[in-house]
């Protein structure tokens, strides 16, 4: 049977290098120079925890500093693009500054999303970084309430009062429709989802004054999204009921993933039969033929912003700071899927 080799702990270094305990600990949180500890005897605790290969006990370091250096991210769904693409950053951000990031997918089920919020409690993260899930607003409400940092990003929930990395939706959906109207589109027909989600709330609400300022009607169809299969079902009756439409405007991409595929399962062509925009760029739009015009938002930019903010909070944790709010611009890149009639 192998026999377990011993962890190596802060008071075996200190012991072979006949110094106090405190003193290495110094020393690996980085106080050396605040504590005035030499550059030599530095170097030679350095040297022999790497020699050692010494490893911090996690829940030992989180006892003494009330900080595990591990961040909740909850969101509806990690495995789409724009969920995909913001965690990968923050990941990087993140790790560059020795957190740790638990991420987790709801599926839009408010009773999962409350068990999760409450194995990020029991695992004492430092802080909360969300795109709130509808039906768990009052929890993040107690939540905040408890000075616990969070911030939320993607959606926009008036009621609950935190800092928040969010998107112009509503201007953005306008400009996207009204290229739509300016190459000579005149049944544009908009695909979202049933839904209170303020995002997607907005996003109808830009599609609305676009059409209403240039006189045109609102095709409007809300999916009760359930899965893929059954949104493609509602869409078919949809452009089998509207063959007037021209263009159409999708709400997310998951959306407009369906809608593509329903498209085709119709027979109708891209461009040739109607022109397509896709809210939220995705890298399958680009190699559609043609390819699709799609508003992007700077997933980027809204990763840093989230880090950026919730660093501020766990520096200043347990103090009072006022609340951010940041609202990034979107980028509409034009390709041929709405090209001039």
């Amino acid at each position: 049977m192998p026999v377990m080799k011993k962890r190596i702990s802060i008071k075996d270094i200190a012991r072979q290098l006949n110094i106090s305990i405190t003193t290495v600990s110094f020393v690996i949180n980085g106080k050396a120079r605040e504590k005035n500890i030499s550059e030599s005897l530095t170097k030679k605790v350095l040297d022999l925890v790497a020699e050692l290969n010494y490893q911090p006990n996690a829940l030992a370091t989180s006892l003494r500093t009330g900080k595990t250096k591990i961040i909740g991210f909850l969101v509806d769904d990690i495995s789409e693009p724009f969920f995909a693409g913001i965690a990968r950053r923050i990941d990087e951000i993140a790790s560059s500054l020795g957190y740790k990031i638990l991420f987790s997918s709801t599926r839009n089920d408010t009773e999962k999303a409350i068990e999760l919020l409450q194995i990020f409690k029991d695992r004492h993260v430092d802080g909360y970084i969300m795109a709130l899930p509808e039906g768990l607003e009052e929890e993040v409400k107690k939540l905040i309430q408890t000075d616990a940092p969070v911030v939320l990003f993607d959606r926009y929930v008036p009621d609950v009062k935190t800092d928040y990395v969010i998107i112009d939706n509503e201007n953005s959906c306008y400009e996207a429709t009204e290229h739509l109207i300016k190459n000579n589109y005149k049944n544009i027909g908009f695909v979202t989802i049933d839904t209170l989600q303020q995002q997607m709330v907005d996003r109808l609400a830009g599609y609305e004054s676009a059409v209403r300022k240039y006189n045109l009607p609102a095709i409007v169809e809300k999916i009760k999204y359930v899965n893929s299969a059954e949104s493609i079902e509602e869409m078919i009756k949809f452009f089998k009921a509207e063959k007037q439409l021209d263009a159409v405007v999708f709400a997310a991409n998951y959306i407009c993933l369906d809608g593509l595929r329903t498209l085709r399962k119709l027979g109708i062509k891209i461009h040739q039969d109607i022109a397509v925009v896709s809210f939220d760029d995705f890298e399958i739009l680009e190699f559609c033929e043609p390819p699709v015009t799609a508003v992007a938002q700077p997933l980027e930019s809204i990763a840093e912003n989230v880090m950026k903010i919730l660093l501020k909070k766990l520096k200043k944790a347990g103090k009072s700071i006022e609340n951010t709010q940041v609202s990034l611009p979107t980028v509409l890149n034009v390709r041929g899927s709405s090209a001039k009639k």
